[in-house]
């Protein structure tokens, strides 16, 4: 019995482009049969927020990273061309236009097809996360548990 092919992205980027074609390449991946795990480290932990806020205790550092960053996949900014946040708009109304499923639907399909999110714990306490805020279905774990994936990998990715 041959083994299943291993996919494992590093998803550092909290780009809305970024991460949607991480996550395009993850659902291909999988519909190809490949184990997937997807690693967020950083900035894209805020693929993996929760839309709505979550009343939970932070330190005054805490709550101002929590200001600071996108709360949720849809809120993300793009690496180029922003303008201001019209940017963002602009590229989602030419996805619906074009049929182009929307980040977190991608989301949503990946956790359909079993693919592993990990949430970096390490990145997750340095930037004042706590685990309610982060949505269902994810792990959470270190570099270690990443390595482990990786290491038989025959395909690794560092978005």
């Amino acid at each position: 019995m041959q083994e299943r092919k291993r996919t494992t992205i590093v998803l550092f980027s909290g780009d809305y482009d970024k991460v949607m074609a991480a996550y395009i390449i993850a659902n291909g991946a999988a519909a190809y049969d490949h184990e997937v795990t997807i690693f967020h480290t950083f900035w894209g932990l805020n693929a993996l927020r929760k839309d709505e806020p979550i009343k939970v205790e932070k330190t005054f550092m805490e709550k101002l990273f929590g200001k600071m960053m996108p709360r949720g996949a849809d809120k993300m900014g793009l690496s180029k061309m922003h303008f201001a946040g019209f940017g963002p708009k602009m590229i989602k109304d030419i996805m619906k236009k074009h049929n182009t499923m929307p980040l977190p639907d991608l989301i949503e399909m990946a956790k359909e097809q079993e693919i592993k999110l990990v949430a970096c714990q390490m990145t997750v306490d340095l930037l004042g996360l706590k685990q309610e805020e982060i949505m269902e279905g994810v792990e959470f774990a270190g570099v270690g548990a990443y390595l482990a994936d990786a290491e038989n990998g025959n395909v690794n990715l560092f978005i």
